[in-house]
């Protein structure tokens, strides 16, 4: 291995790390509105809500802008188009204003950082030029670190799981060993999403309507631990 190679496993454990401060923790993607309404009460039915954002979102619609990002990493205008499209496809307001927020929040530490490409993404985004969602951010960022595609994906996969589970423990569903069981139950679906095609930008899709919908009324809560 070169010195790069032996640098890089350590810094994905960095970058995949939930003490990154990527605006993660501030999200619960729907959970806490299906929580309130007695909708998730149990560790089955938090496997049941991660598993359907996983598969039914991340898979279909994240996965393939960060992949495609990751790829046209060095191209404002396609990442421009892969932002606008991904804003497109989020429905929920909350939904598209949380994933710019944690874009936002991705971006802030690496211009500290000094990763390539950074302080351009922040400066479109002030400029009025990006939204700047999450998946595109992860793509261009992390294929500047030199993580490969695989890796890039693995690691959003790992963000989001261990968001939602720390939401479900936050709001006292599951406890702790709960979280890395279901963490542990899903890592095949995981690796079976990563395993699949990657559709062109045109062809991605979202379709878990019990997360949007609770994302639309979590807007209108007025008691709110989690910003979404």
């Amino acid at each position: 291995m070169t010195k790069d190679n032996k640098i890089i496993p350590l810094m994905l454990l960095q970058h995949s790390d939930s003490a990154f401060p990527s605006g993660a923790v501030s999200f619960s993607w729907g959970l806490e509105t299906l929580v309130n309404r007695g909708i998730v009460t149990k560790a089955d039915d938090v496997q049941a809500f991660l598993n359907a954002h996983l598969t039914a979102r991340w898979a279909s619609l994240d996965r393939i802008m960060l992949v495609h990002a990751h790829q046209s990493w060095n191209d404002p205008d396609r990442i421009a188009w892969l932002d606008t499209l991904t804003e497109a496809q989020s429905l929920s307001a909350e939904q598209r204003q949380g994933s710019r927020q944690m874009g936002a929040a991705m971006l802030q530490m690496h211009c500290k950082l000094g990763t390539k490409r950074a302080k351009e993404l922040s400066t479109a985004i002030s400029k009025g030029k990006l939204y700047g969602h999450v998946s595109v951010v992860q793509g261009v960022l992390w294929r500047a670190l030199n993580f490969d595609s695989y890796q890039a994906q693995s690691m959003a996969a790992h963000g989001l799981s261990t968001a939602v589970l720390s939401a479900a423990v936050r709001l006292s569903v599951i406890g702790h060993e709960d979280a890395q069981r279901i963490h542990s139950v899903l890592l095949p679906a995981v690796a079976a999403a990563l395993q699949k095609p990657v559709l062109e930008p045109e062809e991605a899709h979202s379709f878990a309507p019990q997360i949007e919908i609770a994302s639309m009324m979590h807007e209108m809560d007025e008691m709110r631990l989690f910003m979404n």
